[in-house]
């Protein structure tokens, strides 16, 4: 197989001898892996990331998000998703989950278990107290979720309460040494009662001491009557005359600008602050010891803390990802041990946020990856939806595997990958002078040598940057090689050998973006088993191309190009008929579910006139799509559906849309 690439690559072009270093140690030991470096900013999901942050109650509950990462272990995945959609329904249910009191107090917990001879504050204890209260309450909520049958409403999130221990009783002391305001009470200690009780008598001695040297100063004319005491540094005086200072027993504290008034604290008055001082000083000294003994209590539950506190942010991190689940409509798909994508109206989760502002909403995709059938080639018109299709997969894959819940049908199955290759966008690189062919290159070197049966590549427009025949054989080649490893994979193209590669080769499958031609439109619907039709002819005309230039350009292109491009156009007309056929029959039986008789004779009638009997057209008969020149032969004829091959190209086509050339 290596000889093989290597051939290939000499064969095309010398100038190409860059390519040959894809094939360069491509026996390494594979270890789990997403590529390129950037792919969250590739793939938006830095930007999911910031979604899910705004969602959390605390620091706890970011960093979590921040360390949010892709897992590969099945079960791990599984728990992850669990976990969040267990979360969902809470909030679906509109359970009274505690939200209040989510703190995050762990800097204050390694001080104090750093140095022995710190203690917390009592505006540290209020918020251990709170947070620990609301663990507990968490732990409760879901302990009582429990029916009395044994039955458990929300098995992951319990098994994740049943790991943690609560602190009632550290609650419990915390409540009764903290008023409502977080203040040490009066309570909190029998020396600490009898000193706030004599603090608040000597606060009455100086009001009276001060109210007495006040009558008597003016009784004396010292000051006159209207005159009021003044607080100072916490002491409490009385403005006097500056000649009159000696006159009155006392403190002079502070002069005026002037000179002219001085300040006294009366000496009664300052006896009884002496007091108040010491008073405070006793209290400041039993607080401090009050606050010491509960911070004993709480070292030798630490290591138990700091477990409690880091369920409460996983909590949180998986609150935040339940509420942007039910802003995406994330569900928890069927997942299983296997590499699979069965996806059933996948939505781009991010379109469909910016879309919704405008009153808008993204067209859902139905993308199916399996054994048989791992590498989807997609085709069709430009800005089609093709990029759009390969973001999507990206980024509802990695999604998946970091435990959030994606936008699809819940019915859709899904399965764990061992690495996600990327190649999206401009890969130019202007700091190692890389054009974006040498660039796109360099990722296919690393996709050739990591890939395996566990790996998913996404390429957007592989092979596209260079003279288009090297490309293509180039990316046909790569190809191979992807497939032949097994590999999982989402590759949009414009290349035709790539169409015929995917119909030849088992193990690829073809895809195509519908596209109205008629109204110069893309319908962002993926269509699965025929390769689309670039549209390039029909828009040239539509636009008002000369008609002598479109003529040129099709005799230049050739015949059977035409033709088959014709033919893709026709099986695109087919799909989308028969879409919005069965669409508005379930519209109809949604709306009724009962037909009466004329209605469904009516029906058949309209049918009839529409189908060729399958008798008239029979396996191996010549056949030609109405309108067109291209013959093909008939494979298969599965009821209204028949397998046709023109030439190297297998189409499904309806019945009803095939004309008889020549019998078998």
């Amino acid at each position: 197989m290596e000889n093989l690439i290597l051939l290939s690559i000499n064969f095309l072009s010398t100038e190409y001898w860059f390519v040959s270093l894809l094939i360069a140690d491509i026996t390494k030991i594979h270890e789990v892996m997403i590529y390129p470096d950037n792919f969250e900013q590739k793939t938006g999901i830095d930007t999911i990331r910031q979604f899910i942050t705004e969602k959390c109650l605390c620091p706890l509950g970011e960093e979590q998000v921040t360390a949010m990462s892709f897992s590969t272990n099945y079960a791990t995945v599984v728990k992850w998703l669990e976990q969040t959609n267990e979360f969902l329904q809470i909030i679906r249910n509109r359970d009274d989950f505690p939200t209040d009191g989510f703190l995050d107090v762990r800097e204050s917990l390694q001080r104090i278990g750093e140095d022995i001879t710190t203690w917390f504050s009592e505006e540290e204890i209020a918020g251990l107290m709170k947070s620990l209260q609301t663990i507990r309450q968490i732990v409760s909520f879901l302990h009582n979720a429990e029916t009395s049958t044994g039955y458990v409403k929300y098995p992951s999130l319990t098994a994740m309460a049943d790991k943690i221990k609560v602190f009632p009783l550290l609650v419990e002391k915390a409540d009764s040494i903290l008023d409502k305001a977080g203040q040490v009470k009066d309570s909190a200690s029998r020396q600490l009662t009898d000193i706030r009780k004599n603090k608040a008598e000597a606060v009455k001695a100086i009001t009276r001491h001060m109210q007495v040297a006040i009558r008597n100063a003016e009784a004396e004319g010292l000051i006159g009557k209207d005159v009021q005491p003044s607080m100072r540094d916490g002491h409490m005086l009385i403005p006097v005359n500056a000649a009159n200072k000696r006159k009155i027993k006392g403190v002079v504290h502070d002069g005026s600008g002037s000179g002219k008034t001085v300040f006294i604290e009366p000496e009664a008055v300052a006896e009884a602050s002496k007091r108040l001082r010491e008073l405070e000083s006793d209290e400041r000294r039993e607080v401090i010891k009050i606050l010491i003994v509960f911070t004993d209590l709480v070292r030798p539950e630490l290591t138990a803390i700091m477990h409690s506190y880091r369920f409460m942010g996983e909590i949180d991190f998986i609150r935040a990802k339940a509420l942007f689940s039910a802003r995406i409509n994330g569900v928890k798909p069927i997942v299983e041990n296997k590499q699979q994508i069965e996806w059933i109206k996948a939505i781009h989760p991010l379109l469909n946020i910016s879309l919704l502002r405008q009153n808008k909403q993204a067209y859902p995709l139905d993308i199916n990856l399996n054994r048989e059938n791992r590498i989807l080639i997609v085709s069709g018109a430009n800005a089609g939806g093709k990029s759009l299709c390969l973001k999507t997969v990206t980024l509802l894959q990695y999604m998946l595997q970091c435990g959030l819940l994606i936008p699809v049908h819940e019915s859709s199955q899904a399965g764990v990958f061992e690495h996600i290759f990327v190649d999206i966008g401009d890969g130019q690189s202007i700091e190692n002078s890389l054009s974006t062919y040498t660039s796109h290159l360099t990722n296919m070197k690393f996709f050739v040598e990591k890939c395996n049966d566990r790996t998913l590549i996404l390429i957007d427009e592989f092979g596209s940057g260079t003279e288009p025949q090297i490309g293509g054989a180039i990316a046909e080649t790569l190809l191979d090689w992807f497939n032949r490893k097994c590999s999982f994979g989402i590759i949009t193209t414009h290349f035709q050998n790539l169409k015929h590669f995917a119909y030849e080769t088992d193990g690829i499958i073809n895809g195509a973006m519908l596209y109205d031609a008629e109204h110069m439109q893309p319908l962002y619907r993926l269509s699965i088993g025929n390769p689309g039709s670039a549209f390039a002819i029909e828009v040239a005309r539509r636009i008002g191309l000369p008609e002598d230039i479109i003529v040129d350009s099709s005799a230049k292109i050739g015949e059977e190009f035409i033709n088959m491009d014709n033919l893709l156009q026709s099986i695109a007309r087919d799909k989308i008929y028969w879409e919005d056929r069965r669409r508005e029959i379930e519209k109809n039986e949604a709306m009724s579910t009962e037909i009466t008789v004329s209605d469904k004779e009516t029906q058949t009638q309209s049918i009839d006139k529409q189908k060729i009997k399958s008798d008239i057209i029979e396996k191996g008969d010549s056949v030609r799509l109405n309108g067109q020149t291209a013959t093909g032969v008939v494979l298969e004829i599965q009821g209204k559906q028949v397998t046709v091959a023109f030439g190297s190209l297998k189409s499904t086509v309806a019945l009803n849309r095939l004309q008889l050339i020549n019998k078998k």
